[in-house]
């Protein structure tokens, strides 16, 4: 997982710089995460996986499944991966593109998981109190889990916070237990 980070980071860092320059950045964004759906089909990776393959019909089997969801430099782009063989790496530069993306943008997305479904006042008034605590624009997605009991368990790239009751009660036992 880690060499795949690294080795798509490169990749990545040229693609947004371009497309930051080029201002368009959400253009990008889609281009990359259709492409990056199509590469993960299985058939598609088989297909791009044939030695028998060069790097030039590897890029234009892919570019040709694209056409119409991507421009002429995005079809660059695929060819530098075909002719580096690294089109696998296309879900993964997408994710981080995507984190990139939105870094510059100051956003954040927050999947919340809650026992019963949230009033929209509710999930704007938890919205705004993230947005405030995390110090960037935050876009919730939420989803019902009736075994956390109640509470709410907020989730994003690198942070959990559980407030859920089950997770009260499991600290509670083991404090009752030590």
């Amino acid at each position: 997982m880690a060499e795949l980070n690294t080795v798509a980071r490169p990749y990545t860092k040229a693609a947004f710089e371009y497309a930051a320059s080029a201002g368009s950045l959400d253009q990008w964004a889609t281009m990359l995460s259709t492409a990056a759906a199509v590469v993960a089909d299985e058939t598609v990776a088989r297909v791009l996986a044939t030695p028998a393959l060069t790097s030039e019909q590897k890029a234009a089997t892919l570019n040709g499944l694209l056409e119409g969801d991507i421009d002429q430099a995005g079809q660059n782009f695929v060819a530098v991966l075909a002719e580096n063989q690294r089109l696998a790496l296309l879900p993964e530069i997408a994710l981080q593109f995507k984190k990139l993306k939105a870094a510059q943008e100051a956003s954040i997305d927050v999947d919340l998981t809650t026992a019963f479904e949230l009033a929209d006042d509710q999930q704007q008034k938890l919205a705004k109190a993230l947005s405030t605590k995390l110090g960037r624009e935050v876009s919730v997605t939420s989803q019902v889990d009736k075994s956390i009991l109640g509470g709410v368990i907020v989730r994003t790239d690198d942070l959990v916070i559980d407030g859920s009751v089950r997770a009260r009660l499991a600290k509670l036992a083991e404090a009752m237990n030590s």
